[in-house]
């Protein structure tokens, strides 16, 4: 393990109170710059943040035209706003002819779902207002879409311990503090482990920073929970010097996610997950064959594709991610990328969601799927209770019968044509999680209606049976496979469980 750079020249205490002094929430900044404001910085356009400030030069202003516009803002009226000095000194402003320019983005940071609110410190935003330029290397990342989504899915039970794989600015942590009680954040970058001390502080977390690849800063260490949105780009291999180390790391094609997967059995602790955003090569092989191949013994998976990029739309993504968009190397880059996926026979890339836990079960239990549709974030609690889902679908048949589950957060919907008497199907979706659908017949809507944890399943298909005049034993070898699978997809829950 190599130890994180020596502490940042800056009193966090001091930096966090004038931060609050100055009502820089996330609230009070859409309160100034209003939706269009911040709608336009969605887009990277700072102009209709820059008009909802008009003239103003009080302290909350000050701070948003230095952080999010990225302005050079007279020192004068940042006196007695931040201590331009000790930023200075650190290398987080520069002052100049009597401006002051921001070095970094300390951004207000909301998460109401969970309450990991606070302060994200991270590199400016490149490309403001069209100015595109080469990102560097050690570029350090802010809240993205990616990690956003990834704190969104991440389980938000209780745990021991957590390890924050591949930290960046330090957001995940930031909701791991909220429920683990040992974080251990890592990071190839040493600028990423400076800023994301600096995020931790701010906001009282206590996470323990290592500098090193993959799993090598906790050699021999396990966790109940390690999640990641790893550097996982598939770009041309480069000089170490001209990779982009947030978001690649010189392994070919999709071999860093294959060694993150392979390696989880033994950075977990028994029961425990690791929880991956990221994307991985399609090959002539079907994907789920492939990623079937990475998953340790005595590990259960559940792979979720959640998008399939062709190679012409996954390169250009990137190549404009990395700046060249508009400049005289895009079309050679475009080229190199071209030729370096053909050498590999990647066809497409599968982009989506990888859960491992070390269930140790005697029949790991192993789940691939594409799933493109919309889910209402968060989904946290949908991976939480898959171990428990899995259990409640593996039941032996008699467990099965004795068993009471019953159907949580569903609605019911019967459709058919207008005027008939009988509905043509009946349509059991989820208002949560995946948002998935049954479409169910006669004895299956009867049978799904009538689990609310007071009657077995054993009860209810013998009953469903005598009202349809129904061979019970047939009836229910025809309908447990359907309540197993409702059972694996949370429709249904066993009582007690929430």
């Amino acid at each position: 393990m190599t130890p994180m750079p020596a502490p940042f020249a800056v009193d966090a205490a001091r930096l966090r109170a004038d931060l609050v002094a100055a009502d820089y929430s996330v609230d009070e900044v859409l309160a100034r710059i209003g939706d269009l404001g911040q709608e336009g910085l969605g887009r990277n356009c700072t102009v209709p943040a820059d008009v909802a400030l008009g003239d103003a030069r009080d302290p909350l202003a000050m701070l948003i035209r230095l952080f999010l516009l990225q302005q050079p803002v007279p020192a004068v009226d940042l006196a007695g706003v931040l201590d331009t000095t000790a930023l200075a000194a650190a290398g987080y402003l520069a002052l100049a002819d009597g401006d002051a320019t921001a070095r970094i983005d300390i951004r207000p940071y909301g998460s109401p779902d969970d309450g990991a609110s606070g302060w994200l410190v991270a590199d400016p935003t490149p490309g403001l207002d069209h100015v595109v330029t080469p990102t560097a290397p050690d570029y350090v990342l802010g809240a993205s879409p990616a990690s956003t989504t990834l704190a969104q899915i991440a389980m938000r039970t209780p745990v021991g311990s957590a390890l924050d794989l591949g930290t960046g600015c330090g957001v995940q942590s930031l909701h791991l503090a909220r429920h683990a009680g040992r974080i251990v954040g890592t990071d190839v970058n040493a600028r990423a482990l400076e800023l994301a001390a600096l995020t931790a502080a701010l906001n009282g977390a206590a996470v323990d920073l290592r500098e090193g690849s993959l799993y090598e800063p906790v050699a021999g260490g396990r966790f109940d929970l390690i999640v990641s949105n790893p550097p996982f780009v598939m770009s041309p291999p480069r000089a170490e010097a001209d990779t982009l180390a947030y978001r690649e790391a010189n392994f070919e094609a999709d071999a860093l996610v294959e060694t993150l997967v392979r390696g989880a059995a033994d950075h977990l602790n028994p029961g425990g997950s690791l929880q991956l955003l990221t994307n991985w090569a399609v090959l002539e092989q079907p994907w789920e064959e492939r990623l079937r191949g990475w998953v340790p013994d005595g590990c259960d998976a559940w792979v979720i594709e959640r998008e399939r990029l062709d190679v012409f739309s996954y390169i250009e993504m990137w190549l404009t991610d990395a700046g060249l968009a508009g400049t005289a190397g895009w079309r050679a880059a475009y080229d190199e990328w071209l030729a370096y996926f053909d050498r590999l026979g990647i066809r497409s890339v599968g982009m989506g969601w990888i859960l491992v836990t070390c269930a140790q079960r005697e029949h790991p239990h192993l789940r691939f799927e594409s799933w493109p549709h919309a889910v209402a974030q968060p989904v946290g609690d949908v991976f939480a209770r898959h171990a428990s889902a899995v259990d409640a679908f593996q039941l032996p048949t008699a467990e099965l019968l004795a068993a009471r589950p019953r159907l949580v957060d569903v609605e019911q919907e019967t459709i058919g044509r207008p005027g008939a008497e009988d509905p043509e199907h009946v349509v059991f979706r989820q208002r949560v999680g995946l948002l998935r659908a049954v479409k169910a017949d006669t004895a299956l809507a009867a049978t799904l209606g009538a689990l609310d944890s007071a009657l077995t399943v054993g009860q209810v298909l013998a009953a469903v049976a005598q009202v349809l005049q129904a061979d019970a034993a047939e009836l229910a070898a025809a309908l447990i496979p359907e309540l197993r699978q409702a059972l694996l997809d949370q429709l249904l829950v066993l009582d007690g469980a929430s």
